[in-house]
């Protein structure tokens, strides 16, 4: 597999766990997925704030994206500018 040499991951092993560990990890997966949908559905800032990296990324085109990244969520003004994605603000056309 090109991908776990490329990362230095083993293959997978279908058989290190026994079916009851295999329906255990099932149920975890579930438990994380309904936990995790549930809390995107109280914070509905996640949505926004990646949505909007995602299109200034895609606007800007910056170089280093992971610089770009941390700037952007370290903007003294990102909670305001979230917020008024929020609320829909009129004045935000989603260009800077």
């Amino acid at each position: 597999d090109q991908l776990a040499d490329k990362y230095g991951l083993e293959k997978l092993d279908f058989g290190a766990l026994n079916i009851e560990q295999q329906q255990q990890l099932r149920q975890f997966k579930i438990i994380t997925r309904i936990n995790n949908e549930k809390y995107l559905r109280e914070h509905p800032e996640v949505e926004a704030l990646i949505s909007d990296l995602i299109r200034d990324v895609f606007l800007k085109r910056p170089t280093d994206i992971q610089e770009y990244a941390a700037d952007y969520f370290t903007d003294p003004n990102l909670c305001l500018i979230i917020g008024s994605k929020l609320e829909g603000d009129p004045a935000d056309t989603g260009t800077d």
